[in-house]
């Protein structure tokens, strides 16, 4: 339960900090979800990882059906020498997930371990 709130509070605070400041705002995002939200740091990696590839994923897969797959197709073309506009939003996910999971797996790391009574 605990990965699930990370992964939607996440999605809900990049796509937030998105609308202000630029791309890396995904990774302060996850940094802060994980930071104040204890999990291990493979959890954390894996929210901040799927929280981030959805919002990227989702974000271009939008941006490509409102422009009718030109950029992608061409990006696609220039950089894989294939028109596969898909495998170039799998990238961009890939991309953005990667991010925001070394960035909560981060904080993970830093966050200050509890004292046990």
């Amino acid at each position: 339960m605990r990965f699930v709130l990370a992964l939607i509070l996440t999605v809900i605070l990049g796509y937030i900090l998105g609308l202000f400041l630029d791309w890396w705002s995904i990774s302060l995002a996850a940094f802060i979800v994980a930071f104040f939200w204890q999990q291990s740091p493979a959890r954390a990696f894996g929210s901040g990882f799927l929280a981030v590839f959805l919002l990227w994923g989702t974000l271009a897969l939008v941006i490509d059906v409102r422009n009718e797959h030109i950029l992608s197709s061409r990006m696609s073309e220039l950089i894989l020498k294939a028109g596969l506009p898909m495998v170039m939003i799998l990238i961009t996910g890939v991309i953005g997930g990667l991010v925001g999971g070394v960035s909560a797996l981060s904080a993970s790391v830093l966050r200050p371990a509890r004292k046990s009574k």
